[in-house]
C-alpha cells in the first residue's frame, strides 16, 4: 500500500544563500576553538588529505626507484625509508581516520537528526591528540626517518634499526587516543541522541557502520597502544620483551600487533562499505536490498575480526591446529561480506542508475572490492600462503582491500557528500575524467603485481632479478596514470569551490535526513526545528512500502 508523506516527511530544505556553519563566525581562531561537528570534520578531511598526499609522493618515489634493478633514483637504505613511511602516512594519517574521522564526523549527526555529537569538546580534543600524534609521525621524517615497515616487526624495530623508531611508534600510541575518543564519542551518540522515530532499524547503513568500526576502534585500539609502549620501553631501556638477544619474544609482538592490526583492517573497510550502500541506494534511487543483512553483517565482521589474527602468522611457527583454525575462521569473516556483496547487487537490480560521479566510485568500489577479497581467501588457504607469502601477490591484495576499496569509498563519499559540505557543485566532466584515470591506473599498476606475487618476487626487496623487470616497469607506469587522476581529481574539487555553481539543498533526490532536511551548506544547528522521523532508511515520501 502506498504511502502518503505529510509535510514533515518531505522535509524542508531551507534556502541557501543565508548563514551557516561556513560563514556563522569568520577566523582562524574561530575554526581551531570551534565545537560543530561539521568544521571539526572539515578540519580532519584536510588532515587525511594533507596524509594522503604524503604517502601518495613516498609511493610514487618506491615505484620509480623499482622501475630498474638496483639503484634508479635512492641508495637501499632510502628505499627502506620511503616504503615504511608510504605504509605508515597512509595506514596511520589517512586510511584508519579518513571516513570515521572526517566524513563520519561531518555527516553521523545531521544523519540521525541531531544537533551535534554527545561530546562536543572531546570531539575537538580527539582532534588536537590526532594532530599532535600527526606531529611525531612529521617529526620522526624529518629526524631521520623510519626504515622498520609500518609494522615496526621487532627484533629489527626494537634494537637494530638506528631510524627515529621510537618518535614514530610514540606518534602512532597518540593517534590511538583520538581514535578511542572518537569511537567513544560516536557509539555515545548513536544510543542518546537519534531523534523521535529514528530507531536503529532507521538509521542510514552508513550509520552501522561507523558503529561497528567504533566497537572495534575502542576494544583494539589499546593492545596496539600498549604493544607500542612496550616496544618503545625495550628500545629506550633494553628491556627483555620482544628481543630473543634480551629474553624476549619476537613473536610476542606479531600475536599484539595483529590482534589489532587485523582488526584494524575492518575499521579501514567498514566504513567503506557504509559509503558503498549510501552511493548506491541513493544514484540508483531505491531503498537498499537487505537493510538488516546489511546492517548486521557490518556488526558480525566487526566481532568475528578480533578472532582472525593469526592467519597474518601461517609461517610464524604455529602449530599446524592454530593454522587450521585461524584459516577456518577467515574464510567464516568471508561470509558477512558476501553478504553485502549480494545485497548491493540486489540494490542495484531494476534500479534508475545514474552514472554521476560519485556512483562511478561506488560501482568501482564494488569491482575492487570483489578482486581484493577473492584474493583474501587465497591468502587464508595455509597451503597457498606458504607460497605467496610475503611476496607482491600479497601488496597487490592488500592495495586492492585498501586503496582500491576504501580509498574509493572515501573519495566516492567525498563526492557525494562535497556539495553538502561546500555549497558548491564541481565539474562532472573533471570528476569522470579523474575516476577513469584512478581506476585504470589502480588495476594497471596492482593487477600487474598479483603476476609478480605469484611468480615469486619478494615484497619489500630494494633490488630485484631481471626477469621481473618489465613487470615492475608496467606497474611503475600504471603508478604515474594513478597519480595523474588524484591530481586532477584535487584540482576539480579546489576549482569548485571558487567557481563551483551553487548546490541545491537535495542535488542527488536523496532520501536520508542530510538531503531532505538540511541547506547546502547546513546551518549550525543542523536544523531549522527539532526532526520527528516517520520514514524508514531509504524510503522516500509516497513510496511503495516493502
Amino acid at each position: 500500500m502506498a504511502k502518503v508523506a505529510t509535510a514533515d516527511e518531505l522535509g524542508h530544505v531551507p534556502e541557501t544563500g543565508g548563514k551557516n556553519y561556513l560563514n556563522q563566525t569568520t577566523g582562524i581562531a574561530s575554526w581551531l576553538t570551534t565545537v560543530d561537528h561539521k568544521r571539526i570534520g572539515i578540519m580532519y578531511l584536510i588532515t587525511v588529505l594533507v596524509g594522503f598526499t604524503l604517502g601518495g609522493i613516498f609511493a610514487l618515489l618506491v615505484r620509480l626507484e623499482l622501475l630498474t634493478p638496483g639503484k634508479t633514483i635512492m641508495t637501499a637504505q632510502q628505499y627502506n625509508q620511503a616504503f615504511t613511511l608510504h605504509g605508515a602516512a597512509m595506514v596511520f594519517l589517512f586510511i584508519i581516520p579518513s571516513i570515521p574521522a572526517s566524513l563520519g564526523n561531518f555527516i553521523l549527526p545531521i544523519m540521525i537528526g541531531a544537533k551535534d555529537v554527545a561530546f562536543p569538546k572531546l570531539n575537538l580534543m580527539s582532534l588536537y591528540v590526532f594532530w599532535i600524534g600527526a606531529a611525531f609521525m612529521l617529526a620522526a621524517i624529518l629526524s631521520g626517518g623510519v626504515d622498520t615497515g609500518w609494522t615496526f616487526y621487532v627484533p629489527y624495530a626494537s634494537g637494530v634499526s638506528t631510524t627515529s623508531v621510537i618518535l614514530a611508534t610514540f606518534g602512532v600510541f597518540v593517534m590511538g587516543f583520538s581514535s578511542i575518543l572518537t569511537g567513544l564519542n560516536f557509539i555515545v551518540t548513536l544510543h542518546k541522541l537519534r531523534a523521535p522515530g529514528m530507531t536503529f532499524f532507521r538509521m542510514p547503513l552508513v550509520l552501522w557502520a561507523l558503529y561497528a568500526t567504533s566497537i572495534i576502534q575502542v576494544l583494539a585500539t589499546p593492545v596496539l597502544g600498549i604493544t607500542l609502549v612496550l616496544l618503545i620501553f625495550e628500545r629506550a631501556f633494553h628491556v627483555g620483551i620482544f628481543d630473543p638477544t634480551l629474553g624476549g619474544d619476537p613473536v610476542l609482538f606479531q600475536h599484539f600487533f595483529w590482534f589489532y592490526s587485523h582488526p584494524a583492517v575492518y575499521i579501514m573497510i567498514l566504513p567503506g562499505m557504509g559509503v558503498a550502500s549510501e552511493i548506491l541506494a541513493t544514484h540508483s534511487q531505491r531503498r537498499i536490498f537487505g537493510y538488516k543483512a546489511i546492517a548486521f553483517s557490518s556488526v558480525a565482521i566487526a566481532l568475528v575480526s578480533f578472532v582472525v589474527w593469526g592467519h597474518h602468522m601461517f609461517v610464524a611457527g604455529q602449530s599446524e591446529l592454530s593454522s587450521a583454525i585461524f584459516s577456518f575462521l577467515t574464510f567464516f569473516v568471508a561470509i558477512p561480506s558476501g553478504v553485502k556483496m549480494f545485497n548491493w547487487l540486489g540494490t542495484l537490480w531494476g534500479g534508475s542508475i545514474k552514472l554521476n560521479v560519485p556512483m562511478l566510485y561506488g560501482l568501482g568500489f564494488l569491482f575492487l572490492f570483489a578482486i581484493g577479497g577473492l584474493t583474501g581467501l587465497f591468502l587464508g588457504m595455509v597451503s597457498v600462503d606458504l607460497h605467496l607469502h610475503d611476496t607482491y601477490f600479497v601488496v597487490a591484495h592488500f592495495h586492492y582491500v585498501m586503496m582500491g576499496s576504501t580509498a574509493i569509498a572515501f573519495f566516492g563519499g567525498l563526492y557525494h557528500w562535497w556539495p553538502k559540505m561546500t555549497g558548491r557543485m564541481y565539474s562532472e566532466k573533471l570528476g569522470r575524467l579523474a575516476f577513469a584515470l584512478t581506476f585504470i591506473g589502480f588495476n594497471w599498476t596492482f593487477f600487474t603485481q598479483f603476476i609478480l606475487g605469484t611468480r615469486g618476487m619478494p615484497r619489500r626487496y630494494y633490488n630485484y632479478l631481471d626477469q621481473f623487470q618489465p613487470l615492475h616497469a608496467f606497474s611503475t607506469v600504471g603508478s604515474w596514470i594513478l597519480g595523474t587522476g588524484f591530481l586532477i581529481m584535487g584540482i576539480s574539487l579546489l576549482r569548485s569551490l571558487k567557481s563551483g555553481a551553487p548546490a541545491p539543498g537535495d542535488p542527488w533526490k536523496g532520501a536520508t535526513l542530510e538531503w531532505t532536511h538540511t541547506a547546502s551548506p547546513p546551518i549550525t544547528e543542523n536544523f531549522e526545528k527539532p526532526i520527528i522521523v516517520t520514514l524508514d532508511a531509504y524510503e522516500r515520501p509516497g513510496q511503495e512500502t516493502h
